[in-house]
């Protein structure tokens, strides 16, 4: 039996040029406002005029295929290259049997749900009759803990730390999703493996919608520890897999000003990026499916 894995990501423009068409891929179609593409072009101005989510993504693969001696695909939600180019590559290569791995470890259906949506279809359309068996969540693979505590550890000491997960609609909680508890159980693990005792859990980088979106804040987060005299703070995604605009932006740019004016010295540690660790993680994801 031929195997192989494909790896699925968000997908992040590599140009400023490119940020009004990415967001209409984001919105499933629907233009965006010229406020929230100036917004957004802004946001990619201030960490280089591009996100480097494609380059890691592309070097996690290549890591993996190394690992596994199979072949390791990876293909984008919203930019190039697009799931459903990949898909031509998959099935070029006739594999048999697929282990499919969004790149987001906690479930949610506005993510790992819409990447298994977009890969079925692409599938379909691509004439792909490989078997895809799909890891729909890897937030306790212990593996994953590991690398994340492995990130913290040289900085966490003294200091009080707080864990974060990109922020969803509340409603999108609302059939039963599992996303808040799995995203609290992977904080509540790399804490644990760490014996933090000092620590807190918060969403960031909620939309730019009127909807109710989970928290707490990091900014009510570090309001409260402003006023508790707490001097330096470890901020730390362990809902992200690689750095880009939500950890380069919203965490070195805007919540280290945010805990600046307000006394406080704000710390994170690398994203995961090439970490060994996580590249075993994914390897027993990948085994575990096929």
């Amino acid at each position: 039996m031929k195997q192989g894995v494909l790896l699925l990501a968000h997908g992040a423009p590599e140009r400023l040029e490119d940020v009004a068409s990415y967001l209409t891929f984001v919105r499933g179609g629907r233009p965006a406002s010229p406020r929230i593409i100036e917004e957004v072009e802004r946001r990619y101005q201030a960490i280089g005029g591009s996100s480097p989510l494609l380059a890691w993504t592309r070097v996690q693969a290549e890591a993996l295929e190394r690992m596994l001696g199979i072949p390791v695909f990876f293909g984008m939600r919203n930019w190039h290259p697009f799931i459903r180019e990949t898909m031509d590559r998959v099935r070029d290569a006739g594999l048999d049997c697929i282990a499919a791995i969004a790149m987001a470890p906690q479930f949610s259906e506005l993510s790992v749900g819409l990447y298994i949506r977009r890969t079925e279809e692409a599938r379909s359309a691509a004439g792909v009759t490989a078997e895809i068996r799909w890891a729909r969540s890897f937030h306790d693979e212990p593996l994953l803990i590991e690398a994340f505590a492995e990130k913290l550890e040289p900085v966490v000491a003294g200091r009080k730390v707080l864990l974060t997960a990109h922020s969803v609609p509340e409603k999108s909680l609302a059939g039963g999703d599992p996303y808040d508890r799995e995203t609290r159980a992977t904080a509540a693990a790399v804490a644990a493996r760490l014996g933090l005792a000092d620590w807190e859990f918060a969403y960031q980088s909620q939309g730019l919608t009127d909807d109710r979106w989970l928290g707490p804040t990091v900014e009510s987060c570090l309001d409260r520890y402003a006023a508790a005299g707490i001097r330096e703070v470890v901020v730390y995604p362990i809902g992200f897999v690689c750095d880009h605009v939500e950890t380069l932006y919203d965490v070195d740019v805007v919540f280290r000003n945010y805990a600046a004016e307000r006394g406080i010295s704000l710390f994170r540690p690398e994203a995961l990026n090439g970490s060994g660790k996580f590249t075993a993680a994914l390897a027993e994801v990948a085994k575990r499916c096929l």
